[in-house]
């Protein structure tokens, strides 16, 4: 039985079978989760952020020692979580975006617009 998975803050929706990590979920629905370490738990860059973990199964060791702590929040590595019930998932935006972002929202307040 496939599970549907939601991705905010962009409402894409995917159904998938048990066992799919969210970063290959979230691949297949064409939401942007960046990664670098080919979904080694190595480089962080995938959290994503999981408001009602049920559908997600426990944390393993080895991702509980790379968020340290972080989990208490929500945070889950989209390269391990994986699914086993309906779920819900923030992607936060990229950092580099949200500088670009903020960057041009102050340009635009100087020149008035």
């Amino acid at each position: 039985m496939n599970h549907e998975v939601t991705f905010l803050p962009d409402l894409r929706k995917i159904s998938v079978r048990p066992g799919t990590t969210i970063l290959d979920a979230g691949r297949r629905a064409g939401v942007g989760i960046r990664t670098r370490c080919g979904a080694k738990a190595a480089c962080l860059m995938c959290k994503v952020i999981v408001t009602d973990g049920q559908g997600l199964a426990p944390l393993t060791q080895n991702e509980k020692l790379k968020l340290g702590g972080l989990e208490e929040n929500g945070y889950r590595l989209a390269c391990q979580a994986k699914i086993i019930g309906p779920v819900t998932v923030t992607v936060p935006e990229d950092p580099l975006k949200a500088v670009i972002r903020e960057q041009l929202a102050r340009q635009r307040e100087e020149d008035g617009l």
